[in-house]
């Protein structure tokens, strides 16, 4: 008798457990960008949350939480209850970089959070200013490699991506530029049309737009393929310097300890999302590459990409405090 009740009240326990999964969710789920409105992290998360709340058939609300590169709104993602209702979009600024360039960080990516899925990547465009007389990346290769120090490249800023990728750059090539660094990306393009700066690795969109006005000179992208902005452009390895790939991306973390099935579930409505034309379309036109991995394939990127980037930064110098 004993071993029938307990035989049946398992079964209720596996059926009410199924019947709570297959609820989720049942309110809101509520994204976390660590940074201000209006930037490009929100312009991603405004593009999927339309399709994602008719997936999923609940509310998502975007939540701004500024600071220290991302880390405010990773910290409070990471100390949030895992159950799914809260997640962070993140960049590589913040799953990757931030963990080698800040003293003192309150989040551990592969520790504190649960990856969901990886929706886009970011290639950037290498460009110098047209006052340089150099029409390749070889050309500008060889010009700098007989001008040691004598060429600037600029940067949004230490410890950024536009940053970090020269300092790639500058290890695969054996060539050495000096570091300047704005605050934020327009002042140093704006330097690098005037010739004040002679190199920058940029966005596409802003690079595309400026290259075909003749005002920068993009040589080459950061991609294993040409991007359909810059048809034209060779990639790096195309250029000749082989195995250099770097790209940014886009993902979302729920914190650790997330169910699997919740994982499964939201994982696969950003599946969903990332097939629609519309949001491909749109997310080009921002300059990201639709590039879905689902939560174990996003697990194990993050686990190989955060040493590149870790080596990118000692390399660099760069610290935060």
């Amino acid at each position: 008798m004993n071993i029938a009740r307990k035989g049946i009240a398992a079964v209720l326990c596996m059926a009410a457990c199924a019947t709570a999964m297959a609820a989720f969710p049942e309110k809101p789920i509520k994204i976390v960008i660590g940074f201000p409105a209006g930037g490009p992290l929100d312009q991603h998360a405004r593009l999927l949350t339309d399709k994602l709340q008719a997936v999923l058939g609940q509310p998502v609300i975007v939540d701004y939480k500024p600071g220290a590169g991302g880390s405010v709104g990773a910290e409070a993602v990471a100390r949030s209850p895992a159950d799914g209702y809260t997640l962070m979009l993140a960049n590589t600024g913040v799953a990757v970089i931030n963990g080698a360039l800040y003293t003192k960080l309150p989040y551990n990516t592969l520790k504190d959070f649960t990856p969901i899925a990886r929706t886009a990547m970011q290639p950037l465009a290498l460009l110098v200013t047209p006052k340089l007389p150099v029409s390749n990346l070889k050309q500008f290769v060889d010009y700098a490699r007989a001008r040691p120090g004598q060429i600037n490249y600029g940067s949004a800023g230490n410890g950024g991506i536009s940053h970090l990728v020269p300092e790639m750059f500058k290890s695969a090539t054996g060539i050495f530029m000096v570091h300047i660094p704005y605050r934020g990306s327009a002042p140093a393009f704006t330097d690098l049309m005037g010739g004040q700066v002679q190199f920058m690795a940029e966005s596409i969109p802003q690079a595309a737009n400026y290259h075909k006005q003749g005002k920068v000179r993009a040589l080459a992208v950061t991609s294993a393929t040409r991007n359909p902005a810059l048809p034209d452009v060779p990639t790096v390895i195309e250029a000749g310097i082989k195995g250099f790939e770097v790209v940014g991306f886009y993902g979302f973390l729920a914190p650790a300890g997330t169910p699997k099935d919740v994982v499964a579930k939201l994982s696969d409505a950003f599946r969903q999302v990332l097939t629609s034309p519309e949001v491909r379309d749109r997310m080009v036109s921002q300059g990201a590459d639709p590039a879905f991995l689902g939560s174990e394939d996003f697990a194990k990127f993050l686990v190989a990409e955060t040493p590149r980037w870790e080596k990118a930064v000692k390399a660099s110098g760069a610290r935060m405090d």
